[in-house]
């Protein structure tokens, strides 16, 4: 792709592509589990800290000197490798958390179509997500990728499809619901969305893919900057909207299979119309494009990522070639196997709440870094500000809801980090470790 080939009808189908269709279908089901009828006031103030986050990126883009993400942010602004190397791990995890969360979501809808629960006694889906995961290890491996008129094709149909599901969910609920929608009110005084908001943080982090990608963006500065402003706006409204659906049309759905709710809500809006099976299968079938494309667009751009860091000496020259003509093979198939364990034996919750964790740290830093350039250009310290303080409110209150939800998850979540953070640092700090050790032996021969 040639310099300046895309354009902000591209840019705005590329961060929304990587909020909209896989996001909602994974995570709406464990968000609402939280907080019910106020499900739609946790996407709005997740939606809030993403908007002030993009912010922060804009703002810690516009005044450096080098085009990148995250990773080039640390690099510019901090100078120091090591936490822009563990900045890039972090990400790494989290796509791996965003594609096993999506490859879940894949399976439950596959069984919610027809296939069977279990064979000869073994459940289904962890197999259907391990499976959907190795097709798109497959495809990435081929150099398959969507075009940029066909990316902005596909996000136009998901769009169109959520929203329609909402626009006749509402019709539905308000022509023969028979009772007044229900918004959870009450719970808006509690902490319940707040935990909500930090488990659906997931789902608002597709737009900064395109930090990654601005050598094929023309203008890239502005174009992302106006792209990052519509894309996260029409996401919130997507996942409001859809939320309060949901949560009105299929409250039992929601208690006893709340992964794919989503169907029974598309199933009662359509049962006046004689169409009710038709609108579960539309509905289920949606749902299994964005999931499985989801999973193909951020193994893409993950392998991309992490070339990238092979080429900065960030990771290992074991994980993938960063000479590679395109994402290095053994950079996809790592990335694939990680994605295909964590999918088959995490919880969807657990998933979730993972990969919300990564993006969560690395966005409250990057409004933290916008934040200390307050007094540079033009730079509010409002926006960073409200994106560090959220991050920090959201990543306790994320780690309190695992230990009382699912605490042997929580305990793994802290070995995991607590091992990730060690490997980290005898990487990044292996030629300091290196002189130490020197020097101690040399002080033992004398």
């Amino acid at each position: 792709m040639s310099d300046g080939d895309l354009g902000l009808s591209a840019s705005v189908a590329i961060a929304l592509g990587g909020m909209i269709g896989g996001g909602i279908y994974a995570v709406l089901g464990v968000v609402a589990g939280i907080t019910m009828a106020a499900t739609w006031a946790a996407f709005l103030l997740a939606g809030v800290v993403a908007v002030c986050a993009g912010y922060s990126y804009n703002a810690l883009n516009a005044l450096s000197d080098q085009r990148g993400g995250s990773v080039t942010f640390v690099q510019c602004y901090v100078g120091n490798s090591t936490l822009a190397g563990m900045v890039g791990w972090t990400l790494l995890f989290g796509y791996v958390g965003s594609m096993a969360m999506y490859a879940f979501a894949f399976a439950e809808f596959s069984v919610a179509l027809g296939l069977p629960g279990s064979v000869a006694g073994l459940p289904t889906r962890p197999a259907v997500s391990v499976l959907a995961v190795a097709a798109f290890v497959a495809l990435n491996l081929l150099g398959a990728r969507t075009t940029g008129v066909a990316e902005n094709v596909l996000v136009g149909l998901k769009l169109a499809i959520l929203l329609a599901f909402g626009v006749l969910g509402l019709v539905y609920a308000l022509e023969y619901g028979g009772a007044p929608l229900e918004f959870g009110v009450g719970r808006l005084a509690t902490v319940g969305p707040i935990v909500a908001a930090a488990v659906s943080f997931v789902a608002f982090q597709g737009w900064q893919l395109l930090f990654y990608d601005q050598a094929s963006i023309e203008d890239p500065v502005e174009t992302i900057r106006t792209a990052v402003y519509i894309s996260i706006p029409v996401a919130v409204l997507v996942y409001v909207l859809v939320g309060v659906v949901t949560v009105n049309l299929a409250p039992e759905a929601l208690e006893s299979h709340p992964h794919v709710a989503l169907k029974d809500a598309a199933s009662t809006m359509m049962s006046p119309y004689g169409l009710a099976s038709a609108g579960a299968v539309a509905l289920s079938v949606s749902a299994l494009f964005s999931t499985g494309s989801a999973i193909n667009a951020t193994l893409f751009s993950a392998a991309h990522f992490a070339k990238g860091m092979l080429t900065d000496d960030l990771l290992p020259d074991d994980i993938g070639d960063a000479d590679a003509d395109g994402a290095p093979g053994r950079t996809v198939l790592l990335l694939g196997v990680v994605t295909a364990a964590f999918s088959a034996v995490g919880s969807l919750g657990a998933i979730t709440s993972f990969a919300s964790l990564s993006f969560i740290v690395v966005f409250g830093a990057m409004s933290y870094l916008a934040f200390r350039q307050r007094d540079a250009g033009e730079v509010s310290p409002l926006p960073p500000a409200v994106g560090a303080a959220g991050s920090a409110l959201f990543f306790p209150l994320m780690l309190f809801n695992l230990y009382e939800r699912e605490p042997n998850t929580f305990y793994t979540v802290l070995v995991v980090a607590a091992a990730v953070v060690a490997v980290e640092l005898l990487y990044f700090e292996r030629g300091y470790l290196e002189r130490e050790i020197e020097q101690i032996e040399r002080s033992a021969n004398r």
